[in-house]
């Protein structure tokens, strides 16, 4: 559990990059575990953990960077916290809903202050009550950061899309499709969000150092001091190289 006096900061520019990383890299993993969702949402009991292994579990493996399994969404782990999950989603409606009467905004800042709830429930094993509390204490500070990630990338996505569209004959379908690959990059970003927020560390990649060069030289033949190449000779002994 976090200190309440430290507030780990989001990186903006950073979350968004790794964001687009995770759910780029994941892609596929993903696209077959939403595909397993659709063919047996239709079976009792089984797609309650179904449910929540795609909307929860999958987000919650992407910020270990652990690999996604093709039916992730079927591990019963899932099925064990289903009383839980409904509990939290109950309260987080309640709360959220009370908020749109006074005139939405409420409601946008408790759907961020709470948003990490259900992944505290499935992945750290809180009770509805502790998930939200502690949801509510990662957030504090960066409730704006959290709404600039999902706006921009959001306008982002926006503007590519509209100029795709332009595009005579194809630019419906490359419009439609990078509004599915936002799918699969909000899922990076909820992944690298809660990761930070609960104290694990972004990935940055680093560009190694080059290595230094050897340093070259000649060794004098009469006292065996190391002499820089070319010299005639030796700035020790006087010996001739």
């Amino acid at each position: 559990m976090s200190d309440s006096n430290t507030i780990q900061k989001l990186e903006i520019i950073a979350t968004i990059k790794e964001g687009i990383s995770t759910g780029m890299s994941n892609i596929v993993s993903i696209f077959v575990n939403v595909l397993l969702w659709v063919l047996t949402i239709w079976i009792p009991y089984l797609n309650v953990g179904t449910t929540i292994g795609l909307w929860v579990g999958i987000v919650s493996k992407a910020s270990k960077d652990e690999a996604i399994p093709m039916t992730e969404i079927f591990n019963p782990r899932y099925r064990k916290y289903m009383g839980e999950y409904f509990i939290t989603a109950g309260l987080m409606s309640i709360g959220i809903g009370a908020g749109i009467v006074f005139l939405i905004v409420p409601a946008i800042v408790m759907g961020i202050a709470w948003g990490l709830a259900p992944l505290l429930v499935i992945d750290k094993g809180l009770n509805p009550t502790e998930a939200i509390t502690q949801s509510n204490n990662y957030t504090y500070g960066n409730k704006g950061r959290m709404f600039l990630i999902y706006f921009l990338v959001s306008l982002l996505v926006a503007i590519i899309s509209f100029i795709l569209f332009k595009i005579p004959k194809l630019g419906i379908f490359l419009a439609s499709a990078v509004n599915f690959l936002m799918m699969f990059v909000l899922v990076g970003l909820q992944a690298s969000i809660y990761k930070q927020l609960t104290g694990g560390s972004i990935r940055i990649k680093k560009t190694a150092a080059p290595a230094p060069a050897a340093e070259t030289g000649t060794f004098c033949p009469a006292c065996g001091k190391k002499n820089p190449s070319g010299t005639k000779f030796c700035a020790d002994c006087g010996a001739k190289m």
